[in-house]
């Protein structure tokens, strides 16, 4: 497999002379695989510049697992020019919405109605397929197998794990881990414990052992506090998830949008200084736009 980041960043584009090493496009990550497969995580920003190169080499057949449908995953799809071509196939993947329980397929196409963009769905030129997934429901992509499990953010929307020819990947999309929101003293405490340690219990083991690690990172656990409850994980909590479950690499992700290149510099040499590279420590890396992986 070779995976290749498209877009890096969270919530919103940051463009300008601060992001540029690491990049200013939110989330897009491409997957091919040894038999020709594509796999695409996510449609934000960055998935137009993997379209510019995908025209290149039409026909295109390609499979788009959203992990969730908030802005910052979708708002690239409308400018995704394999659309605009016949005989082009793409494939979406993704969670019903959690507003009104309609599918995927509603989902995309509500976001491309006329008041919105200027090109509707029926006016696109590829043939484009729908699969509004359950959790845990594998689907096969030639030799490849991905399967979603639901992650902790303000949406409904999954983490997948792609495996394919004995390597493994996991992202984990948009994640915060799971925290009580009642206080010891409160009647369902250790209740809700008990759930949070059983959920957490589920995720470890879905993720256990991965080549690949791919987690959100927004903040620093200084910022967090201030951002509790938004659906967002730290560097500090991806760090934990990869020792919890043994990944063999863990790649950071979903930079907060006002984080410069000189800050995320900043952050990765502290990384090094307090997980240096040796016996038992895992490979931690600072995802950027155009860092490639083969496996």
């Amino acid at each position: 497999m070779k995976i290749s980041f498209w877009g890096v960043r969270g919530s919103i584009p940051s463009p300008g002379g601060k992001t540029v090493r690491y990049g200013g496009n939110t989330t897009c990550i491409a997957i091919e695989t040894e038999d020709g497969e594509l796999i695409i995580l996510d449609a934000g920003t960055g998935i137009f510049g993997l379209a510019q190169t995908l025209v290149k080499r039409l026909p295109v057949k390609c499979s788009l697992f959203l992990t969730h449908t908030h802005w910052d995953h979708i708002q690239g799809l409308p400018f995704f020019a394999p659309f605009f071509i016949p005989k082009n196939l793409i494939h979406i993947y993704g969670a019903l919405s959690p507003v009104s329980a309609q599918s995927i397929k509603h989902v995309i196409e509500t976001q491309m109605e006329y008041c919105y963009f200027p090109v509707r769905v029926a006016e696109l030129a590829a043939e484009i397929e729908y699969t509004t997934l359950r959790e845990r429901q594998a689907v096969a992509i030639g030799k490849t197998k991905v399967t979603g499990i639901l992650m902790n953010h303000p949406n409904l929307g999954f983490g997948y794990r792609i495996e394919c020819d004995g390597k493994s990947v996991f992202f984990t999309g948009d994640h915060e881990p799971l925290y009580n929101i009642y206080g010891p003293e409160d009647d369902y405490y250790e209740e809700y414990e008990s759930l949070i340690a059983e959920k957490n219990r589920l995720l470890a083991d879905f993720v256990r052992g991965v080549d690949v690690l791919i987690a959100d990172a927004a903040y620093t656990a200084e910022e967090y506090p201030l951002k509790k409850g938004w659906g967002h994980g730290t560097f500090e909590s991806c760090l934990s998830l990869a020792y919890e479950t043994g990944a063999k690499s863990l790649y950071l992700t979903h930079h907060e949008p006002l984080r410069s290149d000189d800050q995320l510099d900043a952050i990765s040499r502290i990384l090094k200084e307090q997980y240096a590279p040796g016996s038992g420590t895992i490979p931690c890396v600072i995802a950027y736009e155009g860092l490639e992986i083969n496996l």
